[in-house]
């Protein structure tokens, strides 16, 4: 969802949960999971018209299906990431040799993209779950090593879940929570609150410019596909180290029920929130 918008988290956090193979979580979320935001990346890049004049960072960039979308109007991309096994796919979709201007780098902290002679950025996306976990340490610290990067007015863009009532992956969703409900305290998913996004921003200090929601169904072919895609978000990862793979894999199938089309497809209509702020 997460990064990327639903994002490997405890694994991005340096504590890879048990049982998880990160090349494989790295493969479901960009065969099956990432595209599901393309809307909203589309939508982004449209609202703020980015092209060859454009320079992209992006944090927790993934597998960097959101960076090919934008190398691919001109504009000039890095995006940032600690997983290893996320970047190697993103390198692959932005290979050096390639037609895009592009640079990935692995990193804790964008700090370490940084280069004495760059240019500022005039975009940062941190298309990190906001409402996915309930706790944005991580983001505050990441969006506070990044600004000093982008140049005094440039573009900030935070995304994460719209209302519960619209999103209908929040029923398969508290399929996490209950689970994870052995280890209290853990962080585990959350509903969405209607100023998340702009809580967010206060504290890095950004000024709210425009905001918008976007339509992101999740379709999958089949019940497994879901499954798969959905724990490749990191939403999970509680739930399996408080059980084990297996039973969230049972639970998840059971929960997807009300979302099966007659010939095995699933379809959840989603809706997600973006804030657009300004760097001051």
């Amino acid at each position: 969802m997460t990064p990327t918008l639903v994002r490997e988290h405890l694994a991005h956090a340096g504590s890879a949960p048990p049982r998880v193979n990160p090349r494989k979580r790295a493969r479901d979320w960009s065969e099956i999971q990432e595209r599901m935001l393309v809307p909203l990346h589309e939508t982004v890049h449209e609202r703020l018209e980015v092209g060859p004049g454009t320079r992209l960072l992006g944090l927790g960039c993934g597998s960097g299906l959101a960076l090919l979308l934008a190398a691919a109007k001109g504009a000039a991309v890095t995006g940032v990431d600690s997983r290893a096994a996320h970047l190697a796919l993103a390198r692959d979709r932005l290979r050096p040799d390639g037609p895009h201007d592009a640079r990935l780098v692995q990193a804790d902290s964008p700090a370490d993209a940084a280069g004495a002679d760059d240019p500022p950025y005039n975009l940062v996306t941190a298309y990190e779950t906001i409402g996915g976990l309930g706790d944005h340490d991580g983001l505050d610290d990441t969006l506070a090593a990044a600004l000093p990067m982008a140049a005094r007015g440039a573009a900030v863009v935070l995304a994460g879940w719209g209302p519960p009532e619209r999103c209908a992956t929040s029923t398969v969703l508290r399929v996490a929570a209950k689970l994870a409900e052995p280890l209290r305290g853990a962080r585990t998913w959350r509903p969405a609150r209607r100023d998340d996004l702009e809580e967010v921003a206060r504290r890095a200090g950004l000024k709210p410019d425009g905001s918008g929601r976007v339509a992101c169904p999740f379709g999958y072919a089949d019940a497994d596909s879901a499954v798969r895609g959905l724990v490749s978000t990191g939403l999970f990862d509680t739930a399996i180290a408080a059980t084990d793979r297996k039973q969230v894999g049972k639970e998840l199938t059971e929960s997807l029920h009300p979302y099966r089309r007659p010939d095995g497809t699933v379809w959840m209509p989603n809706v997600f929130r973006y804030l657009i702020a300004r760097v001051p």
